[in-house]
């Protein structure tokens, strides 16, 4: 019975032992298996870090060079601002400056001739019959003044004589400015030869100048050439005044 009791109590003894044996062996790798977890969780963690340290850092890159970037596109910038101010800034000057001076120019042209400053003479053209004849405006002003347009002929009372129109080919491409003294022609159609009932002879008549807003005031009288001129109102034309006739643009 005591021996039976001994047995009993060294396995018991024997089991506890293997018991904790097992135990402390399973302790051991669950703490290790932890450790082991929470290292490779560290690991892991220390290479997610060290990755996302990677890509700041790239990014943290990329954000440096784009900051250097963004700062060299400022200087570059502000190398265009300055070329901007240079260039709108002085060429822009430069052209408004221009712009302003061709303005001044503008205005300060000479202004439009007048009644008074300027003496129109006529000559027959040198054909038989006659046909047209040369209207000569000569600027006895003292000073410069642009003849704009054409004559605005009467041949006969003014109230009541049939207006002659121009020939547009014959508008010159820039204003006649006259010098004092200068002169400046017009070939004017007077009829289409030979003899005809609406003929008439004319011994003198009126020619008008233009202002810039439409016909100045005042009227010059011209006296036609020696033995009058044959005139056919309906058939009239007149050209631009012009520095000289040119052939092909005042023939007509």
């Amino acid at each position: 019975m005591r021996n039976h009791r001994k047995h009993t109590v060294l396995a018991a003894a024997a089991i506890a032992a293997l018991s904790l044996g097992l135990t402390a062996c399973g302790g051991g790798d669950g703490a290790s298996g932890a450790k082991d977890a929470g290292s490779a969780s560290s690991a892991q963690t220390s290479a997610g870090t060290g990755d996302n340290g990677t890509a700041d850092g790239g990014t943290a890159d990329q954000t440096s060079a784009k900051s250097g970037s963004g700062s060299t596109g400022g200087s570059t910038s502000g190398g265009s601002a300055t070329g901007g101010s240079t260039a709108g800034g002085s060429t822009g000057g430069s052209k408004t400056g221009s712009t302003g001076s061709t303005g001044q120019k503008s205005s300060a042209k000479a202004p439009a001739c007048a009644y008074g400053d300027i003496k129109v003479t006529a000559a027959k053209a040198d054909e038989v019959p006659t046909e047209h004849i040369v209207l000569t405006a000569t600027n006895t002003s003292g000073r410069s003044c642009t003849l704009l347009e054409y004559p605005l002929i009467a041949f006969g009372p003014i109230q009541t004589a049939k207006d002659i129109p121009a020939v547009a080919k014959s508008k010159p491409a820039t204003l006649v400015v006259l010098k004092a003294g200068e002169p400046a022609y017009a070939n004017v159609r007077v009829a289409l030869g030979g003899v005809h009932e609406d003929n008439k002879v004319v011994k003198e008549f009126n020619v008008n100048l233009f202002a810039p807003q439409g016909p100045a005031e005042g009227s010059i009288v011209v006296k036609a050439p020696a033995g009058g001129l044959a005139v056919d109102e309906a058939a009239a034309k007149t050209g631009y005044w012009t520095h000289e006739l040119r052939n092909g643009a005042d023939e007509f």
